[in-house]
């Protein structure tokens, strides 16, 4: 969706959180077994090929029917014939008091707001730069990085039991950030500037400006773009400071460029390296979800929605103006809306989240989109349920009149994945529960039932909207226990929802 108005998001470019600075460190290598998994069309729920981490259950073997989107239907794990059991209904009540984690509406890393909204968001959002978490290439062609800065980051969000979405970005127009004396320069990392034959465009005559272009006729670059998400992958696919990933090219990894020609090859990427960049993503994540967005459904820029293997890839779509003047087909033109549909959103989020920030088309899109009338005709509420939205970044909503810390929390429940448990039964050394997702996606990282610290076998990560998940637990004792469990989350339980008497 090409922006015809300048983003007042540049404005926010004072607040930017850097993620790196220097110090060298290696991190621990993901094991990259874990894959996101759609529980449409599967016969497991929840039987992702990342098994069950850091659990302690001997409990169930996967089992079930296959789910759609709109199925009410129960999906089963038990290990057991179980029909000789005599069951007991075990009173239980819950109630979910905080933004789940992994969902909700989101505000930038350095906002002064993100500990007094502590329970009304559950993640924070941060641009980095590849230039400030890399030193150098060492003698045998690896990467020296310095991970210490983006760490310390991590760690700030974590404190405040929040986690993160990242976008690593070169081009970041009017930015002072990467060289205050050279605004708008790009965070290509200083020793690939230095190779010989290396040169970046520039555009100084534009709304958007200054902005420095990488050099994509470079082969250097091309192959540390490449290396550089491998060693991220490896470093922190499995790592749960972090809940997403966005990526792409051109002005703010957003997937296009203004002011300025568009020369593929040269200041974007030509199609083919594209394709390669896709298919290495698609490999190198095999836990944290990746998300590019939805202006790569513009075929003037990119290869996607023309090539059937990267069209079918289960990576998230994010939007940078959602909910502006003209979003919807029938406001006008509609360019987000045909994005959305051109890259399969109705199809793509049963796998992948959806997710992106709250216009800035204006200076007002952001303080009003809460207002409980809705904006532009289209309430909050109707926006986030059309999208499946799990998370959308709102960082200038606490500057208006709708944007308290408890409208925060009323939205922020309205995204993503939402549990009640409807049945908890005893039956002596077992316990058996029902959870239904009454959200609006489902959970994109694994997730466990647990009886006293004993995980059920089956997932939760995929379970669609209104269908249910029915586990069996070895348990021992009366006194029981239940809770929902990851190894994705930090600081806070993933609470859910029960009235059983």
């Amino acid at each position: 969706m090409k922006k015809t108005k300048l983003l007042i998001a540049l404005s926010a470019a004072l607040l930017l959180a850097s993620c790196g600075d220097d110090s060298s460190s290696s991190g621990p290598e993901g094991d990259g077994s874990e894959e996101l998994s759609s529980a449409e069309g599967s016969s497991d729920a929840g039987s992702s090929a990342g098994g069950n981490p850091g659990g302690n259950s001997d409990g169930g073997s996967q089992g079930g029917n296959s789910q759609d989107a709109n199925s009410s239907e129960t999906v089963s794990s038990s290990s057991e014939d179980e029909g000789d059991l005599v069951w007991t209904p075990v009173p239980l009540q819950s109630e979910i008091t905080k933004a789940l984690p992994m969902t909700g509406l989101v505000l930038w890393e350095d906002n002064g707001k993100t500990s007094s909204y502590k329970n009304s968001i559950a993640l924070e959002y941060a641009y980095c730069w590849p230039s400030k978490v890399v030193k150098g290439q060492k003698a045998d062609g690896s990467i020296d990085y310095d991970w210490s800065s983006f760490d310390a980051m991590l760690e700030r969000i974590r404190s405040r039991d929040h986690q993160a979405i990242v976008r690593f970005v070169y081009e970041y127009p009017e930015n002072e950030e990467i060289d205050s004396r050279r605004p708008g320069s790009t965070a290509v990392p200083a020793y690939i500037k230095a190779m010989d034959g290396y040169s970046e465009t520039y555009n100084g005559s534009c709304d958007d400006c200054p902005t420095y272009y990488a050099d994509w006729s470079h082969d250097s670059l091309k192959s540390f773009t490449l290396r550089f998400y491998a060693d991220f992958a490896a470093r922190y696919d499995e790592d749960p400071r972090l809940a997403f990933l966005e990526a792409g090219f051109g002005h703010w990894s957003e997937y296009h460029i203004y002011g300025t020609t568009l020369r593929l090859g040269t200041n974007f990427p030509d199609k083919e390296y594209q394709k390669k960049f896709l298919r290495h993503m698609d490999t190198a994540f095999r836990s944290l979800p990746w998300m590019v967005s939805i202006d790569a459904a513009d075929d003037e820029y990119t290869p996607i929605v023309a090539t059937s293997d990267l069209k079918s890839m289960e990576f998230g779509l994010f939007d940078d103006s959602f909910m502006h003047e003209e979003h919807e087909i029938s406001q006008g033109d509609g360019d987000n809306e045909r994005n959305w549909n051109s890259l399969q959103y109705e199809k793509r989020w049963k796998a992948s989240p959806m997710g992106g920030e709250v216009s800035y088309y204006t200076s007002s899109d952001q303080k009003n989109f809460l207002r409980p009338s809705g904006m532009y005709g289209v309430t909050w509420e109707q926006a986030a349920a059309k999208y499946h939205i799990t998370f959308m970044i709102a960082n200038d909503a606490p500057e208006g009149s709708y944007g308290t810390a408890a409208r925060f929390l009323e939205a922020s429940r309205t995204t993503g994945y939402r549990f009640r448990v409807t049945s908890f039964e005893s039956a002596g050394t077992r316990a058996r529960a029902t959870v239904k997702n009454e959200g609006v996606a489902p959970i994109y990282r694994d997730a466990y039932v647990a009886v006293n610290g004993t995980r059920a076998a089956a997932s939760l990560k995929g379970l669609l909207p209104d269908s249910s998940l029915t586990v069996t637990i070895p348990v021992s004792g009366d006194d029981l226990e239940l809770t929902i469990e990851s190894d994705y989350v930090v600081g806070r339980p993933i609470e859910y929802d029960a009235d059983l008497r």
